[in-house]
C-alpha cells in the first residue's frame, strides 16, 4: 500500500495550483481588455473606409469638407456659416452638404476644457488640505464621503443642471456674478480675519478644521453677495447685466450654455480627481516634509517645493482620468447643453460634442448609410483623441516617476 502524501504537500500543491488559476485568469481578463479595444478600432475603422474609398455609384466625401466645412451664403461667410453639421437637411443644387465635424470637436473640447477649469482648481486645493492640513478625524469622515460623489449617475447630474440650475442662473444672472466675483476675496478676508486674532482664538480655529468652521463664513459670503448683487450691476452695469453683455460685448445668453455643462461637468469628474490626487500627495514620504520644514520652509512652500513635485505623477494622471472622462461624457452634455452645434468664443453659448451627437443620432440612422458612416466617425475620433491622450499621460507620468523616484528612498 502506496503511502499518502503529507498534508503539508498536499495544501502547497493546492496552493500552486490557486495562483496559477489565478495568474491565467488575470492574465486572460488583460489580454481580454487589450483584444477588446483592437477590435473596437478595427470596427469603426472599416465601417467608416466607404466614407473616403466608396464603391459603386456613390462618391467619397473630402477631409476639407468634414473639417474645413463648406463655404456658406454669401462671399464673406464667417467660421459659424461655414461649419456646420447638418447630415440629415435637404439640399439646394450646388449647396454643399453639411457635415463638418469640426464643431462637434470644437464642442468636446469646450465642455472637457471648462469642466477642468472648474474641476482641477477645487479637487487639487481638497486634495492638499485634506491630506497636509485636515485633523486626521475630519479626514477620515470627509474622503469617503467625497469619493462617494463618484458614484452620482451622470444622468442625474444633467438633469439637476439642465432643468434647474440652467433656468435658475438664467434668472439670477446678476446674483451669479456677483458670487463669483465675491467669493474668493471672502475666503482671503477670513484668512486675513484669522492671523490676526489673538492666540486663543486661533487655537479655536485650527486650520485642520477649517473644512467646518469656513461653512458659515461661506453662507454668510454668498449671502452678501447676493445683497450686494444689485448694487453692483447698477454700479458696473448701468442696471441691466444682460443687456450690458449683449450690447457691449456681443455675447448672446442661451440658457443652456457651456458654462453650464462646464460646472456640471467639473462637479461630475471632481470627486475622481480629488481622489486619485489625495492619495498621491498622501503617499508622498513624510520625512521629505518634515525635513523641509525643519529647514526652516513654510507649510505652503513645502507643499509647493516639496510634496508636488514629488506627487507629480499622480497628481498629473488624476488630472488626465479627469480630462478622459469629461470628453467621453454624454448624459450631462446632453441634458446640458442645449446640443447647438456651434463653434464659437462665447461661453453663454450653446454646444454639441462628439458623445452627444452620437447618442441622439444614431438610432435614426441606416446602418450602411452616409448618416451611419459620419456617426462612426465620430466615434472613431473620440477613440483615437482619448488613446493618444491616455498614451500621453502615461508617458509623461512614466518620465516624472523616473525623474523624482529617488525622493523618499525610491518609492
Amino acid at each position: 500500500m502506496l503511502d499518502s502524501p503529507p498534508p503539508t504537500a498536499v495544501r502547497r500543491r493546492l496552493r500552486q495550483g490557486r495562483d496559477r488559476l489565478a495568474t491565467a485568469l488575470i492574465t486572460a481578463g488583460g489580454i481580454g481588455v487589450i483584444a477588446a479595444l483592437l477590435a473596437i478600432g478595427i470596427f469603426l475603422a472599416v465601417e467608416v473606409v466607404p466614407l473616403f474609398w466608396p464603391s459603386g455609384g456613390s462618391s467619397a466625401i473630402s477631409p476639407e469638407a468634414l473639417w474645413g466645412g463648406g463655404e456658406g451664403a454669401g462671399e464673406a461667410a464667417d467660421e459659424a456659416s461655414r461649419h456646420r453639421w447638418a447630415p440629415t437637411a435637404s439640399l439646394t443644387p450646388g449647396e454643399a452638404p453639411r457635415i463638418s465635424l469640426a464643431p462637434l470637436a470644437w464642442g468636446t473640447l469646450e465642455a472637457a476644457a471648462w469642466a477642468l477649469a472648474i474641476a482641477v482648481p477645487l479637487a487639487l486645493g481638497a486634495a492638499a488640505h485634506s491630506s497636509l492640513f485636515m485633523s486626521r478625524r475630519l479626514r477620515s469622515r470627509l474622503k469617503p464621503t467625497l469619493e462617494l460623489m463618484e458614484a452620482l449617475p451622470g444622468v442625474v447630474v444633467g438633469f439637476v443642471a439642465g432643468l434647474v440650475l440652467a433656468p435658475w442662473v438664467e434668472r439670477h444672472l446678476a446674483e451669479v456674478f456677483a458670487c463669483l466675483v465675491l467669493l474668493v476675496p471672502g475666503l482671503l478676508l477670513a484668512g486675513g480675519l484669522r492671523s490676526r486674532l489673538s492666540a486663543r482664538w486661533r487655537e479655536a480655529l485650527p486650520l485642520g478644521w477649517a473644512g467646518l468652521w469656513l461653512v458659515p463664513w461661506l453662507v454668510l459670503v454668498l449671502a452678501a453677495s447676493v445683497w450686494l448683487a444689485p448694487w453692483l450691476e447698477a454700479l458696473a452695469f448701468d442696471g441691466d447685466l444682460r443687456r450690458f453683455l449683449e450690447l457691449h460685448l456681443g455675447l448672446d445668453i442661451a440658457v443652456r450654455n457651456a458654462l453650464i455643462v462646464g460646472a456640471a461637468m467639473g462637479f461630475a469628474v471632481m470627486p475622481s480627481i480629488y481622489a486619485l490626487a489625495e492619495d498621491a500627495l498622501s503617499g508622498v514620504p513624510a520625512s521629505l516634509a518634515e525635513g523641509a520644514q525643519a529647514l526652516g520652509a513654510t507649510r505652503w512652500q513645502t507643499l509647493w517645493k516639496v510634496v508636488l513635485p514629488a506627487a507629480s505623477p499622480g497628481i498629473f494622471s488624476a488630472v488626465m482620468i479627469g480630462a478622459g472622462r469629461a470628453v467621453g461624457e454624454t448624459m450631462i452634455v446632453l441634458m446640458a447643453s442645449g446640443n447647438a452645434a456651434l463653434m464659437t468664443l462665447n461661453p453663454l453659448d450653446g454646444l454639441r460634442s462628439l458623445a452627444a451627437t452620437i447618442a441622439i443620432e444614431l438610432p435614426e440612422a441606416g446602418p450602411g448609410g452616409v448618416h451611419y458612416q459620419l456617426l462612426l466617425l465620430a466615434a472613431l475620433a473620440l477613440f483615437v483623441f482619448t488613446f493618444l491622450v491616455n498614451t500621453l499621460a502615461e508617458l509623461v507620468r512614466t518620465r516624472l516617476r523616473r525623474r523624482y523616484q529617488r525622493l523618499g528612498g525610491g518609492s
